[in-house]
């Protein structure tokens, strides 16, 4: 019997608070988990408005703890009350001048499994990120869950593909990928770069882009998010470019197995040919 997961991601405009944001995921979360979803991940930095387009500390007031903060306690309790597994990207502070780019994991049950903090911090404009975090320094975790081996990546992360790898190695069978990325300067990487990605790492990615423009410039996120197999092929139709959508797909894990055994990437890599890749 094919173990099928039917999993779940939301591409959501900017509501102006971050009440209002919280609870439009929820929603979301709630109809997922009635079409029978068992994981759900929202975009990069949900429940804020994507502050990196201009650089203000008065934006440091987006940040939070993890796992103790409010949403994170929030989504844990929207995780015990669905049964989904929620996938939830944050601003974090760890401690005064400790601020990183964050997705908690949470559980079918509401506990919390654990943290990624995203790698690679970009800093140009539209897109002053290390003014706000410093970059992640936990590793590339793959956290078990209910539905399975779950890893994430974050953003500008997707353009390094060592990281994905990574998480290839280290079990993942589902990588989310919530990102806030703008049209005029990525539209063409978002449709190349993920699939690749899955095919060359032989899992599942679902990628999340925000939707629509939002309060601090004047360039629009431009959706499109999907689901896309270890052989490349999005599962289902794209997200719309401009209009907020939930997407619910069923991702047969047994694809991975099929496709590790007929193209045996990691049977072939030469680790020992690649020292080069980490000398600076």
């Amino acid at each position: 019997m094919a173990h099928v997961v039917r999993a779940a991601l939301v591409q959501a405009s900017w509501t102006g608070d971050t009440a209002s944001m919280i609870a439009k995921h929820e929603e979301h979360a709630r109809e997922a988990a009635r079409r029978g979803a068992r994981i759900i991940g929202f975009q990069e930095v949900f429940n804020a408005p994507y502050f990196c387009q201009v650089q203000d500390p008065g934006h440091h007031r987006w940040a939070e703890p993890v796992p103790d903060g409010p949403t994170v306690t929030r989504m844990r309790e929207l995780a015990r009350e669905t049964g989904l597994v929620i996938v939830a990207p944050v601003f974090e502070v760890e401690q005064p001048g400790f601020y990183y780019n964050t997705a908690a994991v949470i559980d079918a049950d509401g506990s919390y499994l654990g943290k990624y903090r995203k790698h690679h911090i970009p800093q140009l404009p539209g897109f002053w990120e290390k003014y706000y975090f410093r970059p992640g320094n936990l590793g590339w975790p793959v956290f078990d869950t209910s539905v399975g081996r779950v890893g994430v990546y974050i953003c500008y992360d997707r353009h390094f593909p060592e990281g994905w790898r990574q998480l290839g190695l280290n079990g993942a069978q589902i990588v989310y990928n919530p990102s806030a990325t703008s049209r005029g300067l990525s539209s063409h990487l978002w449709r190349l770069e993920q699939p690749a990605a899955a095919v060359a790492n032989a899992y599942y990615v679902a990628a999340i882009n925000r939707v629509g423009v939002e309060e601090y410039g004047d360039d629009d996120f431009y959706g499109t998010s999907y689901f896309v197999d270890p052989r490349g092929q999005l599962v289902g139709e794209a997200a719309d470019d401009r209009d907020e959508e939930l997407l619910v797909r069923d991702l047969d894990l047994d694809v991975i197995d099929e496709v590790r055994q007929q193209w045996a990437f990691y049977r072939d890599r030469r680790p020992d040919a690649y020292d080069g890749l980490v000398q600076p």
